[in-house]
């Protein structure tokens, strides 16, 4: 509007020089004014300035263009400055200054305006050459082989989606092919791409949405008013196979598979090859640097709609790589599968690997090394595809098949996982990277070896063991190497009081994995991995990890602020804290909660301030001070303890229940004076 308003102002032949969004360069709702521009007026001169061309502004959200137009409508070339690398207003303003007085520096260009109108959509793509605008001269499209689309959009989806892990798993339906199989069973939840972080081939697979008996709710949302607030777009493409992409990026584009049983919201847009297409060769071809580059042409904001996917050329006779493609696939599918974040997850992959060897760091460096290998698979498979598309598109000049590290999508792939790049990086930082994977990974354990004790998992038999509501129908029977904890409720103190006691019993878990003999080796390497002190042994180091770093340092990060094991806190003095599995609360826990540890733990408490009230008399010095300090502590616990205790009993004679369906978010909050990491949890008062 303003473009347009202030050319309306300029007199014929005249100038306007603006600084706006770059937007209106690329995306497809812009096209009109881009036509406009090019058919009735010129753009004399333009200084592309990206992100962070204000420091006063910072990220990728906000980014502008410098550029002046002409009145007049003149076949000429126009100069164009590429700032889009400069990280600062000074950078900026250096690379400009430097492409006035060296025209040969890489980012000054000039172009013709008629060049731009053939491209579909015309974007301003001022750095094309001769080679890119002959491909668009003669090829398909990625719509010609099949179909984008964008997907549902719920209206409200704090009421309609979920992770999947906070419901009860009896109610999600991870196997539907049509429509017609939400009417036929009591399913409620169904897997629905949402988006996610940078990842290529398969993963980001955490959303599920409230599909029963085809949307039904979804589909009657309305607002106050009674007008309808959902948009359930392309339902006829729901649960089938085909591939999806982030809507909403940091400028990295990627493509994932998905099979059959998934459906898709507007932030997870999805393409459906047509019958005679085979979707792992389209998972290939938009996964491939030549995809990520043409589409750059038209789309260099943060978004990625199916209008700018659908634009992307092909050459006539299109490989097929379907072969490399599929491994690819299987090797994203296997490192997404060997974490708990995925519903698939089987077994800790150290213990699945080879569960003889005793040696805990035996058994990681063998799994490091098979990691290694499946990267470098990865990376040979993705240059290769590469490099046949780039011959393909006769790209040579423009392109390499290298792929960095760093975009060697695994989470086993510490470069991708941390976000580093191994081409700059220090032998120092690299080691710093692997010191951070191994660290991770025996977090990682201690986290499984938690859901065995919660009953979540077992040793007995791989895969989620149970997850259902309110603690109905769990078996005993099925935890036989390693019992599950009879009620859920783990302490988390930081000195030993109880039996299940967190600390206790991961030591135990260890024993029975990996034996006797290499029992104190092991826990060494956990703790060692744990940012042990000066002085303290392994058992120590672990409990004051898991006391003081493991809900809010690691579960609630993995788990994305909706946690499945709830940190029942008494406050800052930590007389009482216990981790309780969200799926087995049910009416009496918070009662079992106060018989079973806290009136015990008070008894504990009154016990060792008395001891240490006959021992005080008879030191002096520093043996004074420190029973001084810790009689100082216990008080405060004893005190702590008892307001705690008082809360319970409010809470218990309150006797809420619990409905999964509602979500950690508005289930967490019912106890929000016991819980730590309210707000964290919640959003606060005001969400």
């Amino acid at each position: 509007m303003f473009i347009e308003r202030c050319l309306n102002y300029a007199l014929d032949n005249k100038f306007v020089s603006m600084v706006t969004m770059q937007s209106w360069m690329f995306l497809s709702s812009f096209e009109s004014l881009r036509n406009n521009i090019i058919s009735n007026v010129s753009i004399s001169s333009m200084a592309h300035v990206g992100a962070r061309g204000f420091d006063s502004i910072g990220g990728e959200v906000v980014q502008t263009t410098s550029f002046v137009i002409r009145n007049i409508n003149l076949n000429i070339k126009a100069c164009y400055f590429r700032l889009v690398n400069g990280n600062s207003e000074n950078e900026k303003e250096s690379l400009l200054l430097e492409a006035i007085s060296n025209r040969k520096c890489g980012w000054f260009f000039t172009a013709s305006s008629e060049d731009f109108s053939k491209i579909p959509g015309s974007p301003i793509a001022y750095w094309v050459t001769d080679t890119i605008l002959k491909i668009f001269n003669n090829c398909i499209f990625i719509n010609d082989i099949g179909e984008t689309k964008a997907g549902l959009t719920t209206g409200d989806n704090t009421i309609f989606q979920r992770y999947w892990y906070e419901v009860r798993f009896s109610l999600i339906n991870i196997n539907a092919t049509s429509l017609e199989d939400t009417f036929t069973n009591y399913k409620k939840w169904y897997p629905c791409n949402s988006g996610g972080n940078f990842r290529k081939y398969y993963g980001n697979n955490y959303t599920v949405v409230n599909w029963q008996n085809d949307g039904e709710k979804i589909r009657n949302f309305c607002d106050k008013n009674g007008r309808l607030k959902a948009s359930p777009r392309s339902s006829q493409y729901y649960f089938k196979e085909g591939c999806t992409w982030s809507k909403i990026s940091s400028g990295q584009f990627s493509s994932r598979y998905f099979p059959k049983g998934y459906i898709f919201d507007d932030t997870g847009q999805s393409f459906f090859t047509n019958n005679k297409y085979d979707i792992n060769n389209a998972v290939g071809i938009l996964c491939s640097k030549t995809s990520a580059f043409l589409l750059s042409l038209f789309s260099q904001t943060l978004s990625f709609n199916k209008g700018d996917i659908a634009r992307i050329p092909l050459p006539h006779n299109i490989p097929n790589i379907t072969n490399n493609t599929v491994t690819q696939i299987q090797l994203s599918k296997y490192d997404w599968d060997s974490y708990e974040i995925s519903w698939d997850f089987r077994i800790f992959p150290l213990i699945d690997y080879d569960i003889s060897v005793g040696a805990l760091a035996a058994s990681f460096a063998k799994f490091r090394t098979r990691w290694q290998s499946m990267t470098d698979d990865m990376r040979r498979l993705e240059e290769e595809n590469n490099r046949i598309f780039i011959e393909a598109y006769s790209l040579q000049n423009e392109l390499t098949p290298d792929v960095p590290l760093r975009e060697i999508t695994l989470t086993c792939n510490p470069y991708y996982r941390y976000g580093v790049d191994a081409e700059t990086a220090t032998e120092e930082e690299k080691a710093e990277l692997e010191n951070r994977l191994r660290s991770d990974t025996m977090k990682e354990l201690i986290s499984y070896a938690l859901g065995c004790m919660m009953g979540r998992y077992s040793l007995d038999e791989p895969g989620l063991i149970y997850a259902e509501e309110g603690g109905k129908n769990f078996d005993p029977d099925r935890y036989k190497k390693f019992p599950a904890d009879d009620d859920g409720i783990i302490p988390m103190l930081d000195r030993f009081y109880f039996e299940d006691d967190f600390a206790h019993r991961f030591t135990e878990f260890c024993r029975t994995v990996w034996g006797d003999e290499t029992l104190e080796e092991n826990l060494k390497f956990v703790a060692d991995n744990l940012g042990p002190k000066v002085g303290e042994k392994p058992e120590e180091t672990i409990r004051r990890w898991l006391s003081t770093k493991f809900f809010k340092d690691w579960h609630l990060k993995v788990y994305k602020n909706r946690p499945i094991y709830w940190l029942f806190s008494s406050g800052k003095h930590k007389a009482f804290e216990a981790l309780v599995y969200l799926h087995r609360i049910g009416p009496n826990t918070i009662a079992r909660m106060r018989s079973q540890y806290i009136g015990t733990l008070n008894k504990y408490f009154a016990g060792d301030i008395e001891r240490l009230e006959k021992e005080l008399p008879a030191l002096r010095g520093a043996a004074a001070k420190k029973i001084e300090k810790e009689l100082d502590s216990l008080r405060k616990k004893q005190i702590e303890l008892r307001d705690f205790d008082d809360k319970l009993r409010h809470y218990e004679d309150l006797n809420i229940t619990l409905d999964l369906d509602d979500g950690v978010r508005v289930n967490y909050g019912k106890f929000k004076d016991i819980l730590a990491e309210v707000k964290t949890v919640t959003g606060g008062k005001n969400d």
